[in-house]
């Protein structure tokens, strides 16, 4: 029994649940699973149904079927397959522990995505990554041939038919080009000292300053830098007794934490983009996603 999942974004109007689950019921599907969020202050519906065909249907006949209530509200709806998995690209540059962290939720089952490439701008985790059995890229980024490497990191996306992108600590700015090509396609990790403590050495200067909390953020990447609608974020406690070091530990975890966190989200249909905002719907009781991903 095949087990799929419906999103749903349109205008707010009557009936849409009802609409939803009485066309899946008519198709013989067991709704497993539902979410949904009227947003008044943008006149926006979003809707996440996880169900069984238990009757057989595929994807091409519930999409076709659909058609006419999708065309009814006004709505971007589609179906998906929640056994496949989406494939996905690892961006790093020197940094390694949510690069670390994602391999390791990978090869355990914990993060069901099939790995497809890592691309660096440094050769620090070709090994670990070849240990992996995952193709490792080189791409060198200097201000002269930046164009060209993103087209290099592009053509490894087409290639591989890449889903998603994720920057795990990937120290290079994206084009404005390349992030409005890949939207919605591409997630970030950083600390979230900004704009406070900029450039190098921030849980530093948190340190130096006295900080109290240490948080990270996950987020689509847009052409306006680390302020793409956020997908994730957490935060720990700090006191006077800990050390810069501490610190930077700390602060890793909670990064890898997040980011993976995001990730998961993301893979399973269940973040929707509002405009500057996203709509995250929580895991389902019982999943690796409700226990925090710790």
């Amino acid at each position: 029994m095949s087990t799929y999942a419906l999103r749903v974004q349109c205008p707010i109007q009557r009936g849409i649940v009802a609409a939803v689950s009485g066309f899946l019921a008519d198709q013989g599907c067991n709704i497993a699973d539902s979410a949904q969020f009227d947003d008044a202050g943008t006149g926006n519906f979003f809707m996440r149904v996880s169900f069984q065909s238990q009757e057989g249907r595929g994807l091409e006949d519930l999409k076709s079927g659909f058609a006419p209530i999708a065309e009814r509200f006004d709505m971007q709806a589609d179906f998906f397959d929640e056994a496949v998995k989406q494939k996905v690209i690892i961006m790093v540059s020197r940094f390694g522990h949510c690069l670390n962290d994602l391999l390791y939720r990978w090869r355990i089952g914990a993060l069901p995505i099939e790995i497809v490439a890592v691309i660096s701008n440094h050769m620090d985790y070709q090994k670990v990554v070849v240990n992996h059995d995952i193709p490792f890229h080189c791409i060198k980024v200097t201000k002269e041939n930046k164009p060209q490497a993103e087209a290099q990191i592009m053509q490894v996306v087409e290639d591989t038919g890449a889903d998603l992108v994720v920057l795990a600590r990937y120290m290079q700015v994206l084009s404005d080009a390349m992030c409005r090509k890949m939207s919605g396609k591409i997630i970030n990790i950083h600390h979230s000292f900004l704009p406070s403590f900029k450039g190098a050495n921030p849980y530093k200067q948190a340190f130096e300053r006295g900080v109290k909390l240490i948080g990270a953020t996950s987020h689509y990447v847009t052409a306006d830098l680390d302020e793409g609608p956020i997908i994730e974020q957490d935060i720990i406690r700090v006191s006077h007794a800990q050390s810069a070091g501490d610190y930077v530990s700390l602060g890793r975890d909670v990064e890898a934490q997040v980011f993976a966190r995001a990730i998961h989200a993301h893979i399973h249909g269940r973040v929707f983009l509002n405009g500057n905002r996203t709509v995250v719907f929580p895991a389902s009781p019982g999943s690796y996603a409700s226990e925090r991903m710790g």
